[in-house]
This record gives C-alpha cells, structure tokens and sequence, in this order.
C-alpha cells in the first residue's frame, strides 16, 4: 500500500472510532442564519484541502459499494440500482476518465454544485463533500442544471436519472433529476456548500446568481433561490440521513478535516432556514418530541401529536448499523417507549403519515 493511504487508512480508523469529535458542534448555539455562520466557522476549522487529484483514492473508502451489491466497486449515484443488478460498475482507479461517447465508457468528478459557477476555484473544486464519482456521461449531461423534478424526460439514464424541463414550483427551466435513493444525498451536499461557502458566493470571482441555471439568489444569509431551498428541504425530508451517508461523512471527515453537520444534525436545516421553508412540515417537526435527550436510564419515549401515526421507527448506531427497527408500531397515547438502550449515540429515523424525521440521540 502506498504511505498515502496507509496514513489515510490510519486516520480513517480513528474517525471511525471516535465519530463526531466531542464538542465538534459546541458552538453551534444560535439559530437561523447566525447558526449558518457558527456552523461555517466549525466546518472552515481543521478543513485541509487534500488536492483534485487526491480524490480518486479518497473515493476507495468514501464511495465504496459495501450497502448495495456490497461488491467493492465504485459507488456511483448516477448508475446505482438500489433495487436490483447495476447496469455496470466501475473499479476504484480503473476507466478514469479521459474521453467519453455513452455511459460505461469511465467515470471521474462530479461537482454536486457545478465548479463553473466558481470558476473552478479551490477549495470548493476539491472539496469531496460535494465532489463525487460519476459516469463521465452522466456527468456530461447533467451540465450545470440545477436539480430539480422531470414530469417528461429527454433523457434518462440507465439507473433512471433524468433530464428535463423542471416541474417543482416556480422554476421552468431544464433540470437534472437523480434517483429517489440518492435525494436526500444530494440535498445535504448542496446544503453544506451552501454553509461552508457562505461567504464566498457573492465574491466577483463566481458567477453572478443571474446567470442561466445558477441557483443561487445574490445574497450570503440565504445562499440559493428560496424555489431550491424548499426543493432541497422537501428531498433532505424524504430520503433522510443512510448508513451510506453516515459512513461518507466520517471517510471524508478523515481525508480532509471537517464534516457535514447536515448528516450529523439533520434539524439543522429547519432551524436555519425556517423562513422560506414549508411552515406545515416544520410545525409537525416541533410537536414530534423524543425526550429525554440525552437520556441515562437507557428508555426514551417518542411522541407524537394527534392525527399523526409513526409508520417507522429505526435506530442507528454511528458506524450506520440498524440497532432497532418496528414497521407500524403500537403506541400508547400516542407515545411509543423504547428500552434497554445501549450507551452510545444514535441517529433515529421516525416516519409518520405526513414526513420524516431524522434525530440524534445520546445515551449515557
């Protein structure tokens, strides 16, 4: 192995072990968007860019199929098949793109928040929060559309991604549309941009936000078009925080320094930006209640208001392994209790009748 990746290897392990750092997210105290710069100020800290070219072994441990076929190969979400056989897989460090004329010719690096927009500064440009292994052609025909929802397609890939003019909200443009399994994914990659760069968006250096298919709304606090905001949020809901993501983090935490606090703290978003955000969805978020937490007598109790039924309750530890799960669980007043709980901090994932709730939990 090369010195490179045994160090990386090496500081993989650690991060793995010890996840979140203790008071990581200390700081993190305000709300709205005095929360967006405490938690850009956390994540600028300890953030060491690795380099464009470092990525591709990065991608070994951070996008690496062990959830799906669990083959070792390239996790691509523009070729992926949650549900069955991939139309093809790429070897980690094998078909890097180079040229390309149809999908499964190679892959390389797809910049969730397009690297033209910021004249492919860094370092956004390296930056593998938001840069991710991609069919090259995929890559291509995404261009710098913002993401968005198709009605009728273009154009499809063979996982199901789509081209084609947006049907969300108040947006007509052409948009690209992934799959349902990797929504959440890519909300909360565009969502960290949107923090970790918050003071670099409106710098004369990138692209005006008026130019064709830039998202972004010319301002620092709020960062992209309030119709994208509510798109990413609406995404973030639906496909919450996966084991997937949950190891990214921490591989990505280990190859460059900082973390994505949206995976960590999927509330964050509500709390920062409620304002332009569906006032329904955030007011059935406030009446779900999980107390107490942190809890140290290994119970917690999950509550939730009248009218509303848990159709799911999963626990996950942080290395993303399910600890518990119930489909359609019986609750007692509205009240579901869960015990014997190991000590340890959790992500708990509750979906009812009307959204999806991702909490982290600690158990002492």
């Amino acid at each position: 192995m090369k010195k490179g990746l045994l160090v990386f290897a090496l500081a993989i392990t650690s991060i793995v072990s010890g996840q979140i750092p203790t008071g990581y997210y200390s700081t993190a105290t305000g709300s709205g968007y005095t929360l967006k710069t405490q938690l850009k100020e956390i994540i600028s800290n300890g953030h060491v860019d690795q380099g464009y070219g470092a990525l591709y072994d990065a991608y070994m441990a951070s996008d690496n199929d062990a959830f799906y076929e669990m083959d070792g190969t390239v996790l691509d979400m523009y070729s992926e098949d949650p549900t069955g056989a991939d139309p093809y897989n790429y070897t980690h460090n094998n078909n890097n793109c180079g040229n390309y004329n149809s999908e499964n010719d190679c892959y390389n690096r797809e910049h969730i928040f397009p690297q033209g927009f910021f004249n492919s500064q860094f370092p956004m440009k390296s930056d593998i929060h938001h840069v991710v292994p991609s069919d090259g052609y995929v890559n291509g025909r995404r261009a710098s559309y913002p993401f968005g929802e198709v009605s009728n397609a273009t154009w499809t890939s063979a996982n199901g991604s789509k081209v084609g003019p947006n049907t969300y909200s108040t947006y007509n443009g052409v948009v690209f549309e992934p799959i349902d399994a990797f929504k959440g994914d890519i909300a909360r990659m565009l969502l960290y941009f949107a923090v970790r760069y918050e003071d670099h968006v409106t710098d004369s250096s990138w692209d005006a936000h008026a130019v064709a298919n830039n998202p972004l709304n010319g301002t620092n606090d709020q960062v992209y078009e309030t119709w994208y905001l509510q798109l990413l949020n609406k995404w973030h809901e639906e496909d919450p925080v996966s084991n997937r993501e949950l190891v990214r983090n921490n591989a990505a935490h280990a190859f460059q320094g900082n973390r994505n606090p949206f995976i960590d703290h999927p509330e964050f978003v509500v709390e920062i930006w409620d304002t332009v955000l569906a006032v329904s969805t955030i007011q059935v978020r406030e009446e779900v209640r999980v107390y107490p937490n942190p809890t140290q007598n290994h119970q917690l109790q999950i509550a939730v208001p009248n009218g509303t039924t848990l159709q799911q309750v999963t626990l996950y530890s942080v290395l993303g392994k399910v600890v518990f799960t119930a489909t359609n669980p019986i609750t007692v007043q509205n009240k579901l209790l869960l015990k014997e709980l190991k000590t340890g901090m959790y992500l708990l994932q509750i979906t009812t009748n009307t959204t999806v709730i991702t909490k982290k939990i600690v158990v002492q």
